[in-house]
């Protein structure tokens, strides 16, 4: 991926001095590093947007607005300032270039479809980190929080995305960057706001299932980010096989083989990696939001 020289953004918060407090896992939606769930606060977007932006993508509203709640967060958001910024380094220049690939292209695409896209903040953080959705370890992975519409990620996840569950290359780091940007899309549509309604009435079962579609959606997002930057020709050979292996690494039934030698499918809550990889795939293939459908009953099929 020829991301140097580039273009990088402004909506960057380094907090790697800070050090984090306590510790709380389970905030915001994130990528997975060995299984377990996830809550997040609550993004309340426009009811009228929200129903326009659904007969855009094709979802039906009736669906989504089946019940449900993960606000496991609450509202507030209790969250550190910096107290004083490392020094620039290159996973801070890559991870600010591939946010501002993201934002160039959904400026574009809300600006096609007559919205406006409101950038989130990408907090750069090590060991453990406070935000609106509680405070967390960077033993969970990255993840989005609803509740500040903020990415959080510790670049010494990539070190553990290559080295433990190899799958190495820029692209498949962008990917991971972009997944959690996708989640901010959903919650920007008002996707998030209402699988955070729908879990106050459902089954853990059901909740874990509806979460599935909500990621793989967020991965098909991903996707549609990827044809946009290869488009730009920043891609090179091998980078489309980068995230697709990456996606394939992390898929429930692979991460539950490699912990504990079995699979319970019903416990699934971010997709196989074969949906992984298929969504990933449809997005880029496509570059189309709309094809990101994930809440037919058709999702599954491979």
């Amino acid at each position: 991926m020829e991301w140097r020289g580039r273009r990088q953004s402004d909506n960057i918060e380094d907090r790697r001095a800070d050090g984090g407090g306590g510790f709380r896992s389970g905030p915001g939606f994130r990528i997975p590093i060995g299984g377990g769930g996830r809550g997040g606060g609550i993004g309340i977007g426009g009811l009228i947007f929200i129903v326009i932006v659904c007969f855009i993508l094709g979802i039906n509203p009736l669906t989504l607005l089946s019940g449900g709640d993960i606000d496991l967060g609450g509202g507030s958001s209790g969250q550190q300032q910096v107290q004083r910024a490392p020094q620039n380094d290159e996973m801070k220049a890559f991870v600010s270039t591939v946010l501002a690939e993201t934002e160039d292209t959904w400026t574009q695409i809300f600006q096609q479809r007559g919205g406006q896209y409101e950038e989130p903040k990408l907090v750069l953080f090590s060991g453990r980190v406070d935000s609106a959705c509680g405070l967390a370890s960077s033993a969970s992975g990255p993840f989005y929080c609803p509740g500040d519409r903020k990415v959080y990620l510790d670049t010494a996840f990539f070190q553990q995305l290559s080295g433990q569950f190899g799958a190495s290359g820029d692209f498949a780091e962008a990917y991971v960057i972009a997944h959690e940007v996708g989640h901010h899309v959903q919650n920007l549509i008002g996707v998030l706001p209402k699988f955070n309604q729908m879990r106050k009435s459902m089954s853990e079962a059901d909740a874990n299932r509806m979460s599935v579609r909500v990621e793989l959606q967020a991965d098909c997002f991903a996707g549609v980010w990827g044809k946009y930057t290869d488009q730009k020709g920043i891609l090179e050979t091998g980078d489309l096989e980068e995230a697709l292996n990456a996606a394939q690494k992390i898929g429930d039934d692979t991460l539950q083989r490699r912990s504990q030698g079995y699979v319970v499918p019903d416990s699934f809550n971010h997709g196989t990696s074969a949906q992984r990889v298929k969504w990933f795939r449809k997005g880029f293939t496509s570059g189309n939001m709309q094809a990101c459908d994930t809440f037919t009953p058709s999702y599954q099929q491979l």
